[in-house]
């Protein structure tokens, strides 16, 4: 058995309360010519005439009245079931959120995001995942992640991509590094052994490609899975780390005795995003998360900003 076409119980709505097609077809936002083929559909669809003829106006038939309230009833139910629901408690939600996000935003940002959580969604779990092997596209699309924040990379049509802020790369060494002896070329540069990040065990980077462009090539000693395994392995080596400066920077101000230093080869800057399947777009709570996030990062970068001017 065919599904009935359920715009012609919205159709039938506009026609019972109108009386006339004219007055029917403004409200559907059609031709009056489009609104009688409908009625025509409507009618064959009931095997009653629906409406009969009187002078202008249009009488509904005894079958078309006695549908009348529950017609009414069946659009209004429908309208509720597809009509967002923006109204929502935060304080009394309980919703876990799976995130997969750079190092750069946990180090920076994690902390005022967990605070903003304890006071407006006190009772939502966040839930780091750690990277993994899959596309990042499928994940979101399966919803084995709700959010998905790192450098900028093309995405699905499907996924929705929201700017955060910038970074770029610097060195890092212990404090008392014999490369801070003399100035910072791309020879001495590439004399020590380098630390590389990779949570998917990569020995090289874009910085590999920019040296080799130079005619210059570094050794990397280790490969780690996080910066913070990274930074603690500069203390008693002559090991070599680039690393956002975000981290960087967040690094020597936690205290530990590093030295920043720019490389001797420019990087580009590197854009972080978040992005999220469609059919979360208008999920209340994931826009309070979203919104927060991009609130944290923007006024961070505002903050940074005004410290660069002093």
């Amino acid at each position: 058995m065919a599904r009935p076409d359920l715009n012609l119980l919205f159709a039938l709505d506009a026609l019972l309360e109108e009386g006339s097609v004219m007055g029917a077809a403004r409200r559907m936002n059609l031709s009056p010519p489009a609104m009688s083929r409908t009625l025509s559909r409507i009618r064959d669809t009931l095997d009653d005439p629906v409406f009969v003829q009187v002078g202008r106006k249009l009488l509904p038939t005894p079958r078309a009245y006695a549908l009348r309230e529950q017609v009414r009833a069946a659009v209004e139910q429908a309208t509720q079931v597809l009509s967002s629901n923006t109204e929502i408690d935060l304080l009394s939600l309980e919703r876990s959120f799976n995130v997969r996000a750079t190092d750069e935003f946990v180090n920076v940002h994690l902390g005022h995001l967990l605070e903003a959580m304890v006071k407006e969604m006190p009772k939502a779990m966040l839930r780091l995942s750690p990277e993994e092997d899959d596309m990042d596209d499928d994940a979101l699309r399966s919803g084995r992640i709700d959010l998905f924040i790192s450098a900028s990379r093309k995405l699905a049509p499907d996924i929705h991509v929201q700017p955060l802020f910038t970074t770029h790369f610097v060195g890092v060494a212990r404090e008392h590094h014999p490369i801070f002896d003399e100035d910072i070329s791309l020879e001495r540069f590439v004399r020590w052994d380098h630390i590389n990040v990779s949570r998917r065990g990569k020995g090289r980077s874009n910085l590999d490609a920019l040296l080799q462009a130079s005619g210059l090539q570094r050794n990397v000693a280790l490969v780690v899975s996080n910066p913070y395994t990274a930074l603690f392995a500069l203390h008693d080596s002559d090991l070599l780390l680039p690393l956002p400066k975000h981290l960087a920077s967040s690094a020597k101000a936690a205290g530990l005795a590093i030295r920043v230093f720019d490389l001797p080869v420019p990087m580009e800057t590197a854009m972080l995003v978040q992005a999220w399947h469609m059919r979360l777009q208008t999920d209340p709570a994931h826009q309070w998360l979203r919104t927060t996030i991009h609130r944290l990062c923007t006024e961070d970068d505002a903050q940074t900003a005004k410290r660069s001017k002093l």
